[in-house]
């Protein structure tokens, strides 16, 4: 059977490929002949990663899983004003991260050329908001280009390298979930093959330090360039006008909107010729303005904020074009999450004056199925070990605050350990306002990968103003929540090479933290007296808990054949319900009144069985 990664290492310029948007970009990566990569992974964005990180090094491409956004944006920098094309990609928030640099990188300008890919998320699938991150174009003064389907993410791509090296600028691609989870045929192209593989760095000390001496200059350049790139829009092929019907109406539109409105069109037959953006900042004024003044109607649909509203609002007020322009600011479209066809021609028939019909709704009211922890996932034991110890000492009011990752799971019942959560390392940071403000025990949830990507600094602040509070890092040996990629702590890098491991215990006691533990969380017993113990401290603690992945150790079990499952002896089970109601695994269940283990689910952790959990030794190994 032939595999993704052989048929992108194998593609002709006429293979076509049936792709996500992310694996397109990464192949697209490699047809623009980008010599370093980098990433912090995240969802929406994490496919992109997962492809070059097994392919990138059979094309000659650096690819590496940074530490955190920041660190991935400056390492793709640094090789991009070394002469190599250079690519970085992230989840919307991780540009929060990389924003200080971003926003000098665009003063300065880069050399070769240099993407960096924002995959925003729209109606928070996985994230914290839904922050527009459309916004950032418009900050940064850079130019901005948006694909809307798999082959355009591939072949815009290109093109954003090329108007890189052209204007010296970074270039932002924007995606968001629908786009970038889209899968479609993709036409592969030719792979560049006539750039440098290593790259020299030419000083130029007014060009790349920003002192504020040589910023004041670099600004008016930017401007100069922005300006420069106005022609490049209207002329781009990214932006096209489509005719349906008469065209009595005129929609402008861009990204996973394009392909709603191209769904209700072609449904409901609507007369609408279509302006379709792919080039975004700055916007085509010329092809804009022209489209305004051929339609009396003018109806902008987006995601999220009325970014290309506004702008086209303007463009045809300094124009002095008399149009009807329908959006968001007048309240015909929302500006909170994504668009579907459905919410689309709801939107458009309020206009139009067309009857839309509902799909029918299902028969079936099926009850809320909220996000669990894995089978066997080592964050169970630890919420539990927690909140037991936490009982026994007589702390009710303790302030859990955790972080972004599969623990965030942490915050449902029946363990009730997530009071807050905002950001990533924000378990500790804020841990230490609580320590501050309150007189209640704190404890900062943050798992190793978010540990090692922002966690360290509000560590080292704990322990220079003496606070008093817990930091539990669990550690399973992988960032799991966006598919196992490696980080620090691992023994091998993103292409699998072998690297050295950060110890999380050794940074904590080198920053100054007398009381480290580390315990297995499967060992209850072991992981009750940590915990204790670290709360009756009153200065800083950390425990490490320890235990790989469930997806991991799963993954290894059914390489070597040793599956274990367990049971329930039914003459032995007191019907307490601790493990249904606290330990609260997906694999146990209640069927006809006993307790019951499913073992398709079960992934024999084994921690069940613990009298801790199991005080009447009812659960065994299935034989």
């Amino acid at each position: 059977m032939v595999k993704l990664n052989d048929l992108m290492l194998e593609g002709t310029q006429e293979t076509i490929l049936f792709l996500l948007s992310n694996e397109a970009i990464a192949r697209g990566a490699v047809e623009a002949g980008v010599r370093v990569a980098t990433t912090y992974p995240g969802t929406p964005s994490s496919e992109v990663g997962d492809t070059l990180s097994l392919i990138a090094k059979k094309f000659g491409m650096k690819f590496q899983f940074s530490v955190n956004e920041k660190v991935a944006i400056e390492t793709a920098f640094a090789a991009s004003i070394s002469g190599l094309r250079s690519m970085v990609f992230m989840k919307h928030v991780g540009l929060n991260v990389a924003s200080d640099p971003f926003m000098s990188i665009a003063y300065t300008g880069v050399r070769s050329g240099m993407v960096v890919m924002s995959a925003d998320d729209p109606s928070m699938y996985s994230s914290q908001n839904e922050q527009d991150n459309r916004h950032y174009a418009d900050l940064a003064h850079v130019p901005m280009i948006e694909p809307s389907n798999p082959q355009e993410a591939k072949d815009f791509l290109l093109q954003a390298f090329d108007l890189s090296e052209k204007y010296k600028l970074p270039v932002l691609f924007r995606t968001t979930t629908r786009v970038s989870h889209m899968r479609g045929l993709v036409k592969l192209g030719e792979i560049r093959k006539d750039l440098p593989e290593m790259g020299v760095f030419v000083k130029d000390v007014h060009e790349f330090v920003c002192l504020p001496s040589n910023s004041y200059t670099l600004k008016e350049k930017l401007m100069d360039k922005m300006h420069g790139l106005k022609g490049e829009s209207d002329s781009s092929n990214m932006n096209r006008i489509e005719h349906h019907g008469n065209g009595k109406y005129g929609i402008i539109t861009s990204g996973a909107a394009y392909n709603s409105v191209m769904d209700v069109i072609t449904e409901y037959g609507l007369d609408a010729d279509i302006l379709k953006l792919g080039f975004t900042n700055p916007l085509p004024e010329k092809i804009i303005g022209g489209f305004i003044t051929n339609h009396r109607d003018v109806i902008i649909v987006e995601e999220l904020d009325p970014y290309l509203e506004s702008k086209i609002r303007t463009i045809a007020q300094m124009h002095s074009i008399d149009a009807r322009i329908y959006g968001k600011l007048d309240g015909y479209f929302s500006e909170s999450h994504e668009f579907t066809p459905d919410t689309v021609a709801h939107s458009l028939s309020k206009i139009i004056g067309f009857a839309v019909q509902d799909a029918p709704k299902g028969k079936l009211d099926l009850p809320p199925r909220p996000p669990v922890l894995c089978p066997g996932c080592p964050h169970r034991a630890a919420y539990y070990a927690v909140k037991r110890a936490v009982k026994m000492m007589n702390k009710p009011d303790t302030i859990f605050a955790s972080d972004i990752g599969c623990y965030s799971l942490g915050v449902y019942d029946p363990y009730e350990e997530a009071d807050t959560m905002i950001s990533m390392g924000s378990s500790i940071g804020m841990a230490n306002g609580f320590a501050m403000s309150t007189n209640q025990k704190v404890i900062a949830f943050i798992g190793d990968s978010t540990f090692f990507h922002s966690g360290i600094p509000p560590l080292i602040n704990a322990v220079h103003n003496k606070l008093n509070i817990l930091v539990i890092v669990l550690d399973n040996g992988t960032t799991a929540m966006t598919g196992q990629q490696p980080n620090p702590g691992e023994k091998f890098n993103a292409l699998g090479e072998e690297s050295p491991s950060i110890a999380i215990e050794d940074i904590a006691r080198s920053v100054g933290v007398k009381d480290v533990q580390v315990i297995d969380p499967y060992d209850l017993k072991e992981s009750l007296k940590a915990i204790t113990r670290a709360l009756k401290e009153d200065s800083v603690s950390v425990i490490v808990s320890r235990r790989e992945c469930a997806i991991l150790r799963d993954r290894d079990m059914q390489k070597t054949g040793k599956i274990l499952t367990y049971t329930v002896d039914q003459d032995k089970c007191g019907k307490c319900m601790n493990c249904v109601e606290n330990f609260s695994c997906p694999a146990i269940f209640i069927e006809n009144g006993e307790i019951r283990i499913d073992p398709n689910l079960c992934d024999g952790c084994g921690v069940c069985a613990e009298a801790y959990v199991c005080p009447f030794k009812a659960i065994e190994v299935r034989q």
